[in-house]
């Protein structure tokens, strides 16, 4: 018997029992839409922290005050202002540092017009805008002479450009920061949220100086809030972290034994830690949602075994008037896996649209790709095969004389 003639027994078989191939076939479907959706959330959770973590700038690390203590008092981390423009200028001439951007921070009230937004303003050096890889998307960055001359310029964010300007181009407008005039410089492009959730294009930026004169007022001139400092290369990026470290105790004078003022947070470390995290939320949901797929095979095993049962004297006319034990099993094996396969693609169809509504609905980021729809393809295929053998090799065993004799 040719294969297209047992692919239509197959066939005929299973359309005489339509609602019992339709039952059997809803473990399979369901199985399979739950692997494409889980692994779309997965892989959207997973882009979205690669996108979190892109938009920090590459290799970097964060300095921040550390604790320091005074007789039986302490303070926490970053409590008290221990780093100074002195410090970023001299770990800026470190052979393995790329660049240097000190920060100082605060929340101001600005206004244009009759509009008014509170939001972070940040004081930076230009520097800031190359290692955070943030270019302007209108208008321009301030430059090294606005810094020297601690000129009134500001940068904004998007966020904060539409809540002041609404559609109006900003660039060359003055807003009013603390009651102090400032002349929009740009606006910078779109950068999304950042790993702790934090909108970073709702912001507005000056440089350190004017913010340090004018804007924040500074007890202990000369000292920032953190410092944000870019190694020149992945491979440098230990020794970077070590030379931070040595040239601040040696700069801030602290003896040996005694612990750092300061904390330098490596962000390299920090993206692998977060990226591995989302890997294995993806393997997990994926895993889980295998599990109704092998739910689904074992549906499947049991119908087949019960057909065999039901078609034992079929199978033994069949065998009578010349079907060989591999046609039966052929024949069984691929009525199984059309189970699968149909099962499947109707499967991946609900999958589709169910990442797509909760896309809609939650406004959470996900991820199909032709590699996962064709994995959850592939895995219902075989758990078709490997669950409906059995029965085929059950029913390909049964003897003629026997199966003719079967009530």
């Amino acid at each position: 018997m040719s294969l297209l003639a047992i692919i239509g027994e197959a066939l005929r078989a299973l359309r005489l029992n339509r609602l019992r191939t339709g039952l059997t076939m809803l473990g399979m479907i369901i199985g399979v839409a739950a692997v494409v959706l889980m692994l779309a959330v997965g892989q959207g959770a997973q882009t979205t922290v690669n996108q979190a973590i892109s938009s920090m700038g590459s290799n970097l690390f964060i300095v921040v005050p550390g604790a320091t203590s005074s007789g039986a008092l302490r303070s926490a981390a970053g409590s008290v202002q221990t780093l100074t423009m002195g410090d970023a200028l001299a770990i800026a001439h470190l052979p393995s540092i790329k660049a240097t951007a000190p920060l100082i921070t605060g929340t101001a009230q600005l206004n244009y017009g009759a509009n008014n937004w509170s939001t972070s303003v940040t004081g930076v050096t230009p520097d800031y805008f190359n290692v955070r890889d943030w270019p302007a998307e209108s208008g321009a960055l301030f430059t090294e002479v606005d810094l020297r001359s601690a000129t009134r310029v500001v940068i904004l964010g998007q966020i904060t450009a539409r809540n002041l300007f609404g559609d109006e181009d900003p660039t060359g407008k003055t807003i009013r920061i603390k009651n102090s005039p400032f002349v929009v410089a740009g606006v910078l492009a779109p950068k999304g949220q950042s790993l702790d959730g934090r909108d970073q294009d709702d912001a507005a930026f000056i440089p350190i100086t004017t913010g340090q004169s004018q804007i924040f007022g500074n007890q202990f001139p000369g000292t920032i809030r953190f410092l944000m400092v870019q190694g020149r290369s992945d491979e440098v990026m230990d020794e970077a972290e070590t030379e931070i470290n040595q040239l601040l105790r040696q700069r801030h004078r602290l003896a040996e034994g005694t612990e750092n003022d300061f904390t330098v947070r490596n962000m390299a470390a920090l993206a692998a830690v977060a990226t591995g995290a989302a890997k294995v939320m993806s393997i997990m949901l994926g895993s889980i949602a295998s599990i109704s797929l092998l739910v689904g095979g074992i549906g499947i095993m049991n119908i087949m075994l019960v057909s065999v049962t039901e078609r034992t004297r079929e199978i033994g006319i069949r065998m009578a008037i010349g079907a060989n034990r591999r046609a039966i099993l052929t024949q069984f094996l691929l009525e199984a896996l059309v189970i699968c396969i149909m099962g499947g693609l109707i499967g991946v169809a609900i999958g589709i649209g169910g990442a797509w509504a909760v896309s809609r609905a939650t406004d959470m980021v996900v991820v199909i790709t032709f590699g996962m729809v064709a994995l959850a393809f592939a895995f219902a295929s075989a758990v078709g095969i490997f669950f409906g053998f059995y029965p085929a090799k059950k029913a390909a065993a049964l003897k003629p004389v026997e199966a003719l004799r079967y009530e």
